[in-house]
């Protein structure tokens, strides 16, 4: 199969920050990528890049056939990204923004007009379809970010901590939805902090540290190979060696007050 991401040799600084070291990785069609890693270790970066937003970097990146030095705008065609924060044009409706999202990707306004409503109900906000997103809390504007990253019908789909601010609800629909885009061969592209979500949704894990990747497989021969239960623990131990234990206690220590467990104070 044809791999319909292939970045090599992919190399990317920020003045003498080097951020990005010698990325080399394939990416098929159906597959749910965890992209993973500790802040600053490349993920946003590389996230940017594949959406066309960075051009100054070094190596190759080809999606489906496009390189991305020489057709960018070809590449964001068939690609729709979730961002985690983003502005929203929040003096808009969610009809309004959603229609020049539509616009932008030049769908068919007989499409859109069809489509957005039914999009909206499916996330519960078919009664605010023509409220201003001003009014809106934190997990209704992302439903509206999510839309607006579905809307063109993408071949592939990259989500930047996608579930932030969603109800639980909300949550269960976004994960079936990936394992139903994945089905009909679309390419997931996950990136979160939230380990327990990415094991479960992912059926690849990449795992960045340093700007380097440090894993790469399933989360069952990730677990095999590293002897570790969760995914929680296969990050720490290759990303902080432990350290994160050690945090803990200073951050404890900090606050130079004996400890008292708290088996002591129900006692």
């Amino acid at each position: 199969m044809e791999a319909i991401i292939r970045m090599e040799h992919l190399y990317k600084s920020y003045g003498d920050k080097q951020v990005l070291r010698d990325i080399n990785l394939e990416v098929y069609p159906g597959q749910v990528i965890g992209y993973i890693g500790p802040n600053g270790a490349g993920k946003s970066t590389t996230v940017k890049i594949l959406c066309g937003l960075l051009s100054d970097f070094e190596g190759s990146v080809v999606v489906k056939g496009f390189d991305m030095k020489q057709d960018p705008l070809s590449i964001k065609r068939i690609i729709g990204y979730v961002p985690e924060l983003s502005d929203l044009y929040e003096v808009l409706t969610p009809a309004e923004y959603l229609e020049l999202i539509a616009g932008l990707h030049e769908l068919p306004a007989e499409i859109a007009s069809t489509r957005i409503p039914k999009m909206l109900a499916a996330f519960g906000l078919e009664g605010q379809i023509h409220q201003r997103m001003d009014t809106f809390s934190k997990g209704m504007r992302q439903k509206v970010l999510l839309i607006s990253g579905l809307l063109h019908n993408p071949d592939i789909l990259i989500l930047d901590e996608p579930l932030s601010g969603l109800d639980a609800n909300s949550v269960i629909i976004v994960k079936e939805l990936i394992s139903r885009l994945a089905a009909e061969g679309k390419t997931i592209f996950y990136c979160s902090h939230m380990m327990d979500v990415v094991e479960k949704v992912s059926d690849r894990i990449v795992l960045l540290n340093e700007g380097t990747i440090v894993a790469d497989g399933s989360f069952e021969s990730l677990k095999t190979e590293l002897g570790q239960g969760s995914l929680e623990n296969i990050f720490a131990r290759l990303t902080t060696q432990g350290l994160h234990h050690d945090a803990a206690s200073d951050l404890v220590s900090a606050f130079d007050l004996p400890y008292i467990s708290r088996t002591a104070e129900d006692e």
